[in-house]
């Protein structure tokens, strides 16, 4: 096989491959079909939605677990699902409003002011490290957005310059035991431009996935791409 065709396997992404839990992720790739079958969820797919279908956001602050992409492919059991809350009300939801409805500048709104604080606390909010790289950060969220709204749509993680593996890096998404999606720590002002923009579909990196769910056989409808 091609490095270009699995770059998870070129020795250049050995390294990402460690800290992404690519072994991991594989071994519960391998035990979720041994134990589930053809349907079984896979580490880092990619399964298709409606952005506005997505109202809610896991709240690991009221289960104390954080499910991150790390988890992708994971088949959990349990309450962790009804543990929730709005996704509008997250801070980026609502400042990508203040910025892209209001037309307020991204200075303006408190996501910026808290980048900015978190910055001068030595945190490294984003990735940033100075007040530039807030500004540069958000200077690139602004070319995506016109980028999307020209397009129609967002791009999956395979039609991007520094694709990886499957959809990760992309919107990650838990489904809960309804099969209804939870946003998740991954790609929260992706969402929100989706949502502002009423994209009818998007692509999204599957997170952990509620057991019930799985027995129901709601997950394999979440595969298929509506729109060409």
């Amino acid at each position: 096989m091609a490095f270009a065709d699995s770059p998870t396997l070129h020795p250049a992404n050995w390294v990402r491959d460690i800290r992404a839990q690519v072994p991991r992720k594989a071994l519960r790739d391998l035990l979720n079909q041994l134990r589930y079958g053809a349907d079984a969820p896979r580490s880092d797919e990619c399964i298709y939605l409606d952005p506005c279908d997505i109202t809610d956001s896991y709240d690991r602050r009221l289960t104390g677990r954080a499910l991150r992409r790390n988890h992708s492919g994971m088949v959990l059991g349990g309450d962790w699902d009804t543990h929730r809350s709005r996704f509008a009300e997250t801070i980026k939801s609502v400042s990508a409003r203040m910025h892209y409805e209001d037309g307020l500048p991204w200075e303006e709104t408190p996501l910026f002011e808290r980048m900015l604080r978190e910055v001068a606390e030595g945190k490294r909010p984003d990735g940033c490290n100075s007040r530039e790289d807030v500004e540069h950060r958000y200077q690139a969220l602004d070319r995506i957005f016109e980028e999307t709204a020209r397009r129609g749509r967002l791009l999956t993680q395979a039609e991007l310059p520094d694709y990886f593996r499957r959809e990760h890096g992309g919107i990650l998404v838990h489904i809960d035991r309804n099969g209804r999606p939870l946003r998740a720590s991954g790609g929260m002002h992706r969402l929100a431009i989706a949502q502002i923009l009423k994209l009818p579909e998007i692509p999204a990196q599957l997170g952990v996935v509620h057991a019930d769910a799985l027995r129901k056989g709601l997950l394999p409808p979440l595969r298929q791409q509506r729109r060409g």
